[in-house]
């Protein structure tokens, strides 16, 4: 099995995130094509619930597996690594039933909870049949994600990268299918069709987990999952008390999105109903502030999520060895490269969220969408330095600083999102923008109660972090500009999906284009990948017909 380094890693797990993430993007348009406004807000209501028991399912275990694994590795315990995947396993498997049954047993309230006192939509029976359906996904992906952590942990990124987009491929496959199946042909209710959709979650984690099974059989003696002969003295308990210790931080941030959310998604629900926005409006607004437009957003998290997975075995490894330049080093990598790219990807999608829009959703309610998506873009940036920050900590064992970082960005998030959105009705703004601004917040709030001990407690500097960022400002400045000037040369109609995928596809070219060129200019590509990596991805690309010097 390969193994990867920090840079190489992030660049095949982030691939991957992108990959899956794009046909979760993609597929969106034949579903809300299908089942509509009504079926997509059911939709959401339901994968909301899902998502946050999905995530306290696996209570964080498996980016324990991947901590765990990677320390007892540099250390050789090669017997304690073993039996910790083992005991992550039954573990996991506890967690996953119990769930599953809670998840289902409860749905009815947790409707109810989520429609309030709405009506003229979606019914509490109907959410709570989407939610029962959607809860089978529960028994499965558990095992997938710990099987993943174990792999990752050996920095084998391709494998557990792999079965991410095999998992999306059959999810997708079965939504589609499924729900043109039950309304087209048969003719079933809109409920009925948007359950049997969701259980696409279900069988592409059954298909992604055998995979990784077989792989893993495959190379057994290199993952140590065969019989190991020399025996470490360290006992059950004391690993299944790492496990817990080093897990109850992972869940903490591995529900964040979730929370926020879900939070969102109760509160803009209920305030848009008390400020007399009609039920459709008010789905509408819940379903694309908290669901829709985090769907496309989910393309600039994924270069966090992509970091998360190498970041974690990378600063443990250094930590374990006590070499704090390196722990400094991989922290600011991995803040340079989400500025690096998050930025200009940020500044496209905003200028271009009108044609979007469009590709993705429609042109129905076109104009409150294109403003929706344009506000939310903003807000994924945050997360994603949040999450390199939060990583970092839970990778030097700073569970007490995650913690008080964390829940004080929910807090301040609940505390702020019914006042910044009556503040922004009276100034005359859309009321959601409040519920966003209050994401933003409590993201920033969290992030930077990280970096503050980081700099007190450890010498951590962020010199080459905000080098970067400052970098990055005037290519970034030229692509909105060039942008600006683009949308008044390509013609678009907003009506028609494949005038807005070409338009939206030579403008973002041509702007991407350039601000690589300028980016590479200035030495900024240097400065975040290095010349010998970059020479190398220019090598791949171009056949081996075009080399830069890396003597330079």
């Amino acid at each position: 099995m390969k193994k990867s380094n920090l840079l190489e890693g992030t660049i095949i797990a982030t691939a991957a995130i992108v990959i899956t993430k794009i046909l979760g993007m993609l597929y969106v348009i034949p579903f809300y094509a299908v089942v509509g406004v009504r079926g997509s807000a059911l939709y959401a209501y339901a994968y909301n619930i899902y998502v946050i028991f999905l995530d306290i399912s696996t209570a964080g275990i498996p980016s324990a597996m991947s901590k765990i694994t990677k320390e007892y590795n540099t250390l050789g315990k090669m017997d304690a690594k073993k039996r910790a995947y083992s005991i992550s396993k039954r573990i996991i498997g506890l967690l996953a039933i119990s769930m599953f049954i809670i998840m289902f047993a409860f749905a009815p309230l947790f409707a109810k909870l989520i429609l309030g006192d709405l009506t003229g939509g979606n019914t509490i029976k109907e959410v709570t049949m989407v939610i029962r359906a959607i809860s089978l996904a529960i028994l499965v992906i558990p095992f997938l994600s710990v099987s993943k952590g174990y792999l990752q942990g050996h920095s084998v990124i391709g494998v557990s990268s792999m079965s991410q987009v095999i998992e999306q491929v059959v999810r997708i496959a079965v939504i589609l299918i499924g729900s043109y199946i039950t309304l087209r042909i048969f003719n079933m209710p809109l409920d009925e069709a948007v359950s049997i959709s969701v259980t696409g979650a279900f069988f592409g984690g059954l298909l992604a987990y055998l995979y990784v099974r077989i792989k893993m059989k495959k190379n057994k003696k290199e993952l140590s999952l065969e019989s190991v002969e020399e025996k470490d003295d360290i006992t059950d308990k004391e690993i299944t008390k790492k496990i817990m210790y080093y897990a109850s931080s992972f869940i903490i941030t591995s529900i964040a999105v979730s929370i926020y959310s879900f939070v969102d998604m109760v509160f803009i629900s209920r305030t848009l109903t008390s400020m007399g926005y009609i039920a459709a409006e008010t789905e509408f607004v819940t379903a694309a502030v908290t669901t829709w437009a985090p769907k496309i957003g989910m393309i600039i998290n994924s270069i966090a999520m992509g970091l998360a997975v190498s970041l974690v075995p990378s600063i443990v490894e250094a930590n374990t060895l006590k070499k704090w330049k390196d722990v400094e080093s991989h922290i600011n990598k991995g803040l340079q490269i989400v500025l690096s790219i998050c930025l200009p990807l940020i500044v496209i999608i905003a200028l271009l969220s009108k044609g979007v829009w469009s590709v993705f959703y429609g042109s129905e309610s076109l104009n409150l969408g294109t403003l929706i998506l344009a506000i939310y873009i903003i807000e994924p940036l945050f997360f994603n330095i949040y999450l390199v920050s939060s990583t970092a900590m839970q990778s030097l064992n700073k569970f007490k600083i995650v913690y008080i970082s964390t829940f004080l960005g929910y807090l301040i998030n609940a505390l702020l999102d019914v006042p910044l959105m009556y503040l922004f009705k009276v100034l005359g703004l859309h009321p959601f923008i409040g519920a966003i601004v209050a994401s933003i917040i409590g993201y920033s709030l969290s992030f930077l109660i990280a970096f503050i001990h980081l700099r007190k407690k450890h010498d951590i500097k962020f010199t080459e972090s905000f080098k970067t960022l400052k970098n990055s400002v005037v290519p970034t400045i030229a692509v909105a500009i060039e942008i600006m000037v683009l949308k008044l040369l390509v013609p678009v109609n907003y009506d028609s999906k494949m005038s807005c995928i070409i338009y939206i596809g030579v403008i973002g070219l041509i702007s991407s284009i350039t601000y690589l060129f300028i980016a590479y200019k200035i030495g900024l590509l240097d400065e975040v990948f290095g010349r010998e990596y970059l020479d190398k991805i220019i090598r791949k690309i171009t056949f081996g017909k075009i080399k830069i010097n890396t003597n330079k």
